[in-house]
């Protein structure tokens, strides 16, 4: 079978396709239309190719048939909703995001290079974000004159949309499995990606985005217990990363990020020692949110009320309850699989969980019984960017949001059993 598909893709157009999803990384800076259309083009090629040569043992795989039971689901939920056209749109052609991943994946089988080329792709990426973050933070302005945002946050090219930090944090495991990945590394090679490392994490510190930093946290931690080796990369990263922290939140202007410019140290002091006040998880904004998740769950359980109807339904609980603080989702994952896609949708999210903790347990008595690796340094590094997609306890951007979507089927399309 692969000999076919080598006979019938040229290595020259494998290179070209292998380019063109490599962009897909610099091109979410841009915005949610240039990936998506990329995205949307490279699917549509990739399904005639394979159609058109009989290719079907490509969509034989146990990941895409659970892809496509959520796709048929969502697209139940939305022909089901109150407006069936606002809420297809989004759930209609949400396979293309699967497609994607299996063409990423079909690539890495056949020709490795593509490792190479998202490798540099991340590489003058991150650079460029990082440089242009460092020069908003000191100067108040990117190279493009674009302002520092809300509260004096750095956005670089991102500008109002204060989302640097998500997708930095969401692609750092990736950019480190292609980096554990790569045989042979040069001393200068290393030089350059623990800089980048490094300077990722400050990055995403000066971001201000809370969750943005416990997730790169969060993945730092899973990939420091669960890799082997590496134990030199381990110390200087956790000791600059801990200096980095303690550094740059005793500056003002960085503590102002986090806390807003009304806030000083002994002022949250005084506000958290304060008993009286009502303490919110993480704001009273969000539990608005998930409490009207909640009530769209409880009204339709089974298959919920569409994909991205919770704006709508928001809207809708507001006339009758003015205090009721809306958005266009409910920030939380979980909370809007239950409330768009009822518990037949929430089934497939909570099965990621499910799967995770699994596997990850099964690597852990495999080390600890039998001195054995049941998944791979790199693998575990692609783990650590589930861990980051599926984690509950955690505020969300809009789970069928274009850049998330092109975030999520670059880091499933990776998801191999070796490299």
């Amino acid at each position: 079978m692969k000999m076919l598909l080598l006979k019938n893709l040229k290595p020259q157009t494998l290179n070209y396709i292998s380019i063109l999803c490599a962009f897909a990384v610099p091109l979410i800076v841009t915005g949610p239309f240039l990936p998506d259309l990329l995205i949307s083009c490279l699917s549509i090629w990739f399904l005639y190719f394979t159609l058109k040569n009989k290719i079907y043992y490509i969509y034989k795989n146990i990941y895409f048939y659970y892809f496509v039971g959520f796709c048929i689901v969502c697209i139940f939920s939305s022909i089901l909703s109150d407006n069936i056209y606002f809420s297809l749109k989004s759930s209609l052609f949400y396979i293309r995001i699967g497609i994607f991943s299996l063409l990423i994946a079909y690539l890495i089988d056949q020709n490795k290079i593509i490792l190479d080329y998202f490798y540099y792709s991340f590489i003058i990426t991150f650079t460029a974000l990082i440089i242009d973050g460092y020069i908003q933070f000191f100067s108040g302005f990117n190279i493009f004159g674009l302002p520092l945002g809300h509260n004096f946050r750095v956005s670089s090219f991102f500008g109002d949309e204060l989302i640097l930090g998500s997708y930095l944090s969401r692609l750092f495991p990736l950019f480190m499995a292609l980096f554990i990945a790569r045989p042979n590394k040069k001393i200068s090679e290393i030089y350059i990606s623990l800089i980048l490392f490094l300077g990722t994490y400050n990055i995403i510190l000066l971001s201000g985005e809370r969750f943005s930093f416990l997730f790169i946290n969060l993945a730092i931690i899973f990939v420091f217990i669960f890799v082997s080796n590496y134990t030199i990369y381990k110390i200087v990263l956790s000791t600059m990363a801990v200096l980095i922290c303690i550094l740059f939140l005793k500056d003002d202007k960085v503590y102002q990020r986090w806390f807003g410019p009304q806030y000083t140290p002994a002022s949250l002091i005084k506000s958290f020692s304060n008993v009286s006040e009502e303490k919110y998880f993480i704001s009273d904004a969000h539990e608005s949110f998930f409490r009207t998740g909640w009530k769209m769950f409880a009204d339709k359980p089974i298959l919920g009320h569409g994909p991205k109807m919770f704006r709508i339904k928001c809207d809708e609980l507001k006339l009758k309850k003015p205090e009721t603080k809306c958005s266009t989702h409910p920030h939380n994952f979980y909370i809007q699989m239950l409330s768009e896609t009822g518990i037949v949708g929430f089934s497939f999210l909570i099965g990621l969980l499910i799967y995770f903790s699994y596997i990850i347990l099964k690597h852990t008595i495999y080390r600890l019984s039998y001195n054995k690796k049941l998944l791979s340094n790199y693998q575990i590094c692609l783990f650590a960017g589930l861990l980051i997609t599926i984690w509950p306890l955690s505020a969300n951007g809009n789970f069928f949001n274009n850049t998330l979507m092109v975030l999520y089927g670059l880091q499933f399309g990776f998801f191999k059993k070796s490299v």
